[in-house]
Formats: structure tokens, sequence, C-alpha cells
């Protein structure tokens, strides 16, 4: 069963390691193309993120080396991998072909500049993340102390995603800045989140965030972390599925979706641990579930979701 992907850190990786690293097999890599062929993930998102410790003035330098190692790594040395410029490119995939979406995770590559945000979009990112967990120009991430909301500057930055039907992500947002992206994005989303009720980090989701997610037409996509799945301890795929269960009690049955978070998290799911291993996560969730629901899960829900875009 094919599936879509919401979030990866490979760009991160490859940057990290100045491209050294073989995109087609290097072991290193959670969702090298090899692995993502076995796991029949046909659709990969590549997140852009910016390690905190740049400095200010090389973070948009950084962006472009990140989109620079997917245009020359990912694309350019693997004629299977396809990039996915707009919505209407995923109709387009052919057998054998796995589509490649840039996102952006945290707008602090852009500073205060709008016209730095047109240029990477221009390149092709199609979802951004206002922050990651700390506070920029934009709004304050999910553990910022202050816990402020949008900033003006964050209110253009959806605006302008609006416009250019861009997805809003509030995966790493506080809980403030959440609720101010739902009153005014046309396009929001949670691309690797899970329930707060069974994991209380305040990475994850409540359950009343939850619900106006899925009243307002969007998705969440369950990330494959650990820490995010399970109060303590190690973490097993039907720790993760118990999250599932519980935003489709929410109403969420049809707005659900997988977001790895692999090449970013440093703890992994038992029998989960690459992107290799998902057909794992679907053989399990269809003793649960019937086939048309985790077709939905793995893929069809996020595809009816962009096709309303």
């Amino acid at each position: 069963m094919n599936v879509i992907d919401l979030h990866c850190d490979a760009l991160l990786k490859l940057w990290e390691t100045n491209g050294r690293l073989s995109y087609a097999d290097a072991p290193q890599l959670a969702t090298n193309k090899k692995r993502l062929q076995k796991g029949k993930v046909n659709v990969q998102f590549f997140a852009i993120f910016i390690e905190p410790f740049i400095p200010s003035d090389q973070k948009f330098q950084s962006a472009l080396q990140q989109v620079d190692y997917f245009y020359k790594e990912v694309l350019g040395k693997n004629p299977e991998m396809k990039h996915l410029k707009n919505w209407h490119d995923f109709q387009t995939l052919k057998d054998g072909e796995i589509g490649a979406v840039l996102t952006l995770e945290g707008v602090d590559a852009i500073g205060d500049d709008l016209t730095k945000l047109s240029i990477l979009h221009q390149l092709g990112v199609l979802l951004i993340g206002l922050t990651w967990n700390h506070a920029n120009l934009a709004a304050d991430g999910a553990q910022e102390p202050r816990g402020a909301g949008l900033t003006v500057f964050g209110k253009e930055i959806v605006a302008f995603n609006n416009k250019h039907k861009i997805l809003t992500d509030v995966s790493h947002l506080c809980d403030r800045a959440f609720w101010d992206v739902m009153e005014i994005a046309d396009y929001p989303l949670a691309s690797h989140s899970n329930s707060r009720v069974l994991c209380d980090h305040p990475r994850n989701l409540t359950d009343e965030m939850a619900k106006e997610m899925f009243n307002k037409g969007g998705v969440v996509h369950v990330v494959y972390n650990p820490p995010f799945t399970k109060n303590e301890g190690s973490a097993s795929i039907g720790d993760l599925i118990k999250h599932i269960d519980h935003f489709c009690g929410l109403g969420g049955v049809k707005q659900i979706g997988l977001g790895s978070d692999f090449d970013g998290i440093s703890q992994l799911i038992t029998d989960l641990e690459d992107a290799s291993m998902t057909q794992n996560l679907i053989n399990e969730l269809l003793k649960h579930y019937f086939e048309e629901e985790v077709r939905g899960f793995a893929s069809q829900n996020f595809m009816n979701f962009i096709s309303k875009i």
C-alpha cells in the first residue's frame, strides 16, 4: 500500500555531511531512496531545517544549500525521484516514481524578508511551519516559555501561504500561536504531531486542537517519535496506533495521515526504525481498521485534502 510521508530531515543530514552521503542508499539516511522503495513510500516531503546555532546572517544561505542538495543529490542522481512543484503534480506520478516535496520547518532563514520566502516558494516549497521549538520573528514555538501567539509578521506569512496555496503547518507552534493560525489559515495541517492526551508533550495536540483542525478541514499526520508517542520507555507500533485510534474517536478518521520525522529523531519505534519498515505499520493497521480506512491513513486522506486546494 503506497504511503505519503509528510516529514523527514534527510536534507539536514546531507547538509551536515557536505553532501558526502549517497541519497540512493546511504545507511545513515533512514529515508534514502532504497528504503523508500522497500517501504512503498511513494511521496516523501523533505524539510529545510536550519540549526539554531547558525548565525542569523548565514541562515538563508544554509537554506539555499539544503535546496541545492535536494536538486543535486536527491533529484539529480536519482531519476526515480520526481519533484512535485504544485498540488496538481501529485496526480501525474507514474508507477516506480517517488514524489519529492520541499517544505520549510521554521521561517528563521528568511529573517523579516518575505522576498526570501517567495524565493523558497519558487524553488518548490509547498508547506511552511512558522517555527521550530523556539521563538522567532513570526511566533513562539512549542517549547518557548513565553508562549506568545503570532506576530504581525507571522500573520503576513500565513496570508502569503493562503495566497499561494501553501500549507501552514502547526506542528511546532506553541498553543496560543496554534489558535492564531487556525483563525486565519486557509490550508492548516499538522505534519508530524501526536495526541497530548496519550503523551503529555507540548509538541502534541490537545483534543480541542485536533477537533478544531478536523472542523476546519485540515489533516493531522502522526509522528513516529517515541517521546511524542509514549510518556516513558520505548514505544511500539501499537503505541503509535493508539494515537491514530484516539484521533479517529475525535472524528478524524478521514483526516489522519503519516509524518515519520525520520532523519530528525534520535529515538525510534520498534520495528519502525526507517522508511523500509513502513509496511510494518500498514500491516498492523490492517488488523484494526477496514482497508479503505488504512488507505486513507496511508495516502488518500491527504490526497483528498489537497484536491480541495
